[in-house]
């Protein structure tokens, strides 16, 4: 069944594409949650007249989200968690905790945008946020523990040279 969405749905499409689902997820959610309508020959013409009159403004949109998307570039996430012996963390990682570590740093970014795996180990991961259809950035997250001692970075002893004798 082709349905034309109304609104983004991460792992589905976004606003105005033309996505095949099954008939129930069509039947029974998005057409009666208003997320989406039937592709139909007439609904196609009149998606395209709008996507038609609507350039400028959906550029306007990509330019917005691509400054925010700037606004990502170099920033790294460190987030601290309670950890047990063996090293797994109680409880998880999550895009919602990551919105929140990232609204600490200035930045406002919606919980829902953020895809990435629940993180239930220390490490290094990534999370995706997703601006726009055609801006996605990716963010590393380093999860470290929480009563980890700090380590101080090695200082290497100055090397010694050896006095070298001349064999004759």
């Amino acid at each position: 069944m082709e349905i034309i969405l109304k609104e983004d749905i991460i792992g589905l499409g976004y606003k105005n594409d033309i996505v095949n689902v099954k008939n129930g997820y069509g039947r029974n959610y998005l057409i009666p949650k208003g997320k989406g309508v039937i592709a139909s020959p007439s609904a196609k013409k009149v998606l395209a007249e709008n996507l038609k009159q609507q350039t400028h403004k959906l550029a306007m949109l990509k330019a917005e989200a691509e400054k925010k998307g700037a606004a990502l570039d170099g920033i790294t996430l460190t987030i601290t968690a309670k950890v047990s012996a063996t090293g797994a963390l109680y409880g998880s990682v999550n895009a919602a905790i990551v919105a929140e570590e990232l609204a600490k740093k200035g930045i406002e970014v919606d919980r829902k945008i953020i895809t990435m795996h629940d993180i239930k180990k220390v490490g290094e991961f990534e999370a995706t946020v997703h601006f726009h259809k055609e801006v996605e950035v990716k963010v590393p997250v380093t999860v470290i523990a929480e009563n980890a001692p700090v380590e101080a970075p090695a200082v290497e002893a100055p090397k010694v040279e050896e006095e070298v004798t001349p064999a004759e």
